[in-house]
């Protein structure tokens, strides 16, 4: 392998914008995020499921409501 070549990993602070900050690796020293663990709704748990205009009930109706044996 080449020297001199491959730029610096270094540790890098990863700043969130609800405040949340932590360490990593990366080639540069400083990286800025809209949405981390911390705030993610996934993450949370306040994701919130919607059913629109009955997609399930709709599903069900067109190919059963289970698959039968």
């Amino acid at each position: 392998m080449r020297e001199n070549i491959h730029p610096k990993y270094v540790t890098a602070t990863v700043k969130c914008a609800c405040g949340n900050t932590f360490e990593t690796m990366s080639v540069s020293g400083e990286i800025k995020v809209a949405i981390c663990s911390n705030c993610h709704p996934f993450f949370t748990g306040k994701q919130k499921l919607i059913d629109t205009a009955g997609r399930i009930e709709k599903f069900e109706k067109k190919y059963g409501k289970g698959a039968k044996a």
